[in-house]
């Protein structure tokens, strides 16, 4: 509509945009692509979304996807570093024309910046007071980035890289760049050399740089590549890579997968984060990590399709093609090792090590607040008399635990070892990790991390 009137208005004119490399967008560019040509309008399209042209890396690889990420990486270093951002356009000797009586206000789809009811949009009820705003725009993400490099400059000079997943703050405003990514205000490549050029500069180019220290945009790079000729890849049916396990079915799990989406499971870590995720619109990646795996394999045996759908509704930082990958990849599904990862995430341990005094769990879930520290992410141990004094009664002012996690966690292992028994003989061609180090960096797990924090909770 908008193309319609622009030609009404304009008569000729030049259209340049993105190439978006996701397949599920693929018809809406191939239309824009087919007006253009129909009309007569000359196009350009560039990509810029991400380090490499995908389908580069695939050609590279053979023709194939490259079906672990030590591959990818290997092929990434056959290629080379991704190309460095454009310079700024010296605008200085051009001279621009007026179109004149250009009425803009006929190709106006709103009379102005609509509201989120005008989209289809509602207003979601049972969010709390909190409200976070995102700015967006390029100038906003690169003061974000200006103040991302003085963070990671101080990690550089300490010896260390990726500060974030070191030391991972809850409580913290979000430093993340990756809605700013998603959205197109901050070019990545920017990005990737930014942080190249820095570490290069403290360590005087004395010490490589590994590809770790941008970690988090090399498995960006990886999913997208995975998906780029995988248009089932956001489902189980039809997805190649994706590993056909029989997630739970039925009215039982529709209510759980609700109570899960509104941070009512009665596991008040699992609860605060996506409650978080429902008012802000964004959670820390270990929490998005923490509660697909209690959705799928860890707790509730729902199929990762679920988790994903929700994610891309709520988080502003949604990226079909990461968003998906990642739900892939923890609910083991696919980039894990044939159902051989024995862990999963212990929604009581892993929770109390990064946030010891629970204080990310009383911002979002201010039922439990009251309670002791030692019940705070356990509160069902909590006594009658305690839970009394707390004003947190289990059962009334805050939910029963949907589930016993040392119960159902042990039940789904039992089941994925099944599931691994069958497939032994006909093993699928099947993305997996290459390494333990691998799984630990992806799951953002400490150097040397327990069983407790991985494993079942002792009732």
């Amino acid at each position: 509509k908008v193309l319609h009137k622009l030609k009404e208005e304009l008569g000729q004119f030049k259209l340049s945009f993105d190439e978006d490399y996701e397949p599920i967008w693929h018809q809406r560019d191939l239309a824009v692509r087919q007006w253009c040509q129909n009309e007569g309008i000359e196009f350009i399209e560039r990509g810029s979304h991400t380090l490499w042209d995908p389908r580069t890396v695939i050609q590279t690889n053979g023709g194939v996807p490259p079906l672990t990420y030590q591959m990818f990486v290997h092929t990434m270093k056959v290629l080379g570093p991704p190309p460095r951002p454009v310079s700024d356009i010296d605008w200085s000797c051009v001279s621009f024309g007026k179109l004149e009586n250009f009425g803009s206000d006929n190709i106006k789809l709103f009379p102005g910046i609509p509201a989120a009811e005008e989209l289809g949009i509602s207003q979601e009820s049972g969010l709390g007071e909190r409200v976070v705003v995102w700015e967006g725009g390029e100038n906003r993400a690169l003061r974000q980035l200006q103040d991302r490099v003085i963070v990671e400059a101080e990690a550089f000079k300490r010896g260390l890289y990726l500060p974030n997943q070191a030391q991972p703050d809850l409580l913290a405003p979000p430093t993340s760049l990756s809605a700013a990514l998603s959205a197109g205000c901050l070019s990545v490549r920017r990005f990737y050399w930014e942080i190249h050029d820095l570490y290069k500069d403290i360590h005087q180019g004395l010490q490589p740089a590994s590809e770790n220290i941008t970690g988090q945009l090399i498995w960006r790079e990886y999913f997208y590549t995975m998906s780029v000729n995988n248009p089932s890849y956001g489902q189980v049916t039809g997805n190649p890579i994706c590993l056909g396990i029989s997630w739970g079915q039925g009215g039982g799990n529709e209510e759980a997968v609700e109570r899960w989406r509104r941070g009512q499971t009665g596991y008040p870590f699992i609860d605060a984060a996506m409650r978080q995720l429902r008012q802000e619109g964004w959670i820390h990646h270990i929490a998005r990590n923490a509660v697909a795996c209690f959705l799928t394999r860890g707790d509730l045996w729902v199929s990762w399709e679920a988790g994903l759908a929700h994610f891309l509704h709520q988080l502003i930082d949604a990226d079909w093609s990461v968003c998906a990958g990642n739900w892939l990849w923890v609910s083991s599904s696919a980039f894990e090792q044939l159902l051989d990862c024995s862990q999963c995430v212990c929604p009581v341990n892993y929770g109390r090590r990064l946030d010891p005094h629970g204080l990310y769990v009383k911002r979002y879930v201010p039922e439990v607040q009251h309670l002791p520290v030692q019940y705070i992410y356990e509160p069902w141990k909590a006594s009658l008399e305690v839970q009394e004094k707390s004003n947190c009664i289990i059962g009334k002012d805050y939910p029963e635990r949907i589930v016993n996690h040392q119960q159902a966690s042990q039940k789904n292992r039992q089941m994925m070892i099944r599931i691994r028994n069958s497939l032994v003989e006909n093993r699928p061609q099947h993305c997996c990790p290459s390494s333990v180090e691998e799984v630990r960096q992806f799951m953002w797990l400490p150097e040397k991390f327990t069983d407790h924090l991985c494993e079942s909770v002792h009732t």
